[in-house]
């Protein structure tokens, strides 16, 4: 039996195969579990959650501040001011028990893989303190994760962040209730960094990891970025860094006021 099919109809059943297969390409691609930001905006802002209903990314970008003279390449003796004035608070808060999760292997290699523990770990214990010590924090184990997702680990890491943001923190809670179920913190590898280890000594031509990563963890606990420079520039969550800055691995009593209000209410 012969099979007889007229122009029209191969020309159609032709075009109906390839948008087929195009519209299967596209929901895999949109369903990838390895693509890059998930569907959240690494820019500042609120967002809901493409795949978990209910739950709120807060994204904060923490971009570096433009310095336009060029200063020697290590000062020290530098100064600490405080800030009074309260530091604001966000919708979110951290449960009692928080764990969070190193990647000592991004580490830049001008700050020391070996070192990542302690940077983070003080700027933990001091946000702790903060508190009232109503967050206990542990580290888990490492991990070689580099970009945000909502897995279980609560990382800091070195990676591939976009624009000038010296660090991108990303919060996840639950719109109902405020409390956090996941948090992300990713340095921007392609900046110049180092670690001083004090707290009046800084390299001018980087940016200090203890110095950046304490204004982070401050996202973590439920704290704003503040850009009123004549009430916060000196508060560690003042929203901008800079080379040869080490004068946030200290909270001021702004600081500590407004992570102390989110849990002693």
């Amino acid at each position: 039996m012969k099979l007889f099919f007229n122009k029209n109809f191969i020309l159609g059943l032709i075009t109906f195969l390839l948008l087929m297969g195009s519209s299967s390409t596209q929901v895999v691609a949109s369903h990838n579990p390895n693509s890059a930001d998930q569907g959240i905006p690494e820019k500042n802002g609120t967002y809901d959650d493409p795949d978990h209903k209910g739950v709120k990314v807060r994204v904060f970008v923490h971009p570096e501040k433009p310095v336009k003279t060029t200063l020697p390449s290590l000062v020290c003796e530098l100064p600490d001011p405080d800030s009074q004035t309260t530091v604001g608070k966000e919708a979110w808060y951290l449960p009692s028990n928080w764990s969070y999760n190193l990647n000592p292997a991004s580490t830049p290699s001008t700050v020391g893989s070996s070192n990542l523990a302690t940077i983070a770990g003080n700027g933990f214990s001091d946000w702790s303190s903060a508190t009232g010590n109503k967050i206990t924090f542990s580290r888990g184990p490492d991990t070689t994760v580099s970009r945000q997702a909502y897995d279980g680990k609560n990382i800091i890491a070195w990676g591939r962040t976009s624009g000038s943001a010296l660090g991108v923190t990303y919060i996840r809670y639950f719109s109902s209730t405020g409390l956090v179920v996941d948090v992300d913190t990713i340095m921007n590898k392609k900046f110049k960094w180092s670690w001083s280890n004090s707290n009046t000594c800084a390299d001018t031509n980087s940016y200090d990891s203890e110095n950046i990563m304490t204004h982070e963890i401050g996202h973590w606990i439920g704290l704003d970025d503040e850009y009123d420079a004549t009430n916060f520039q000196q508060a560690t969550m003042y929203g901008y860094g800079s080379k040869g800055e080490v004068k946030k691995n200290t909270l001021t009593t702004g600081d500590n006021a407004g992570a102390f209000a989110i849990y002693n209410p």
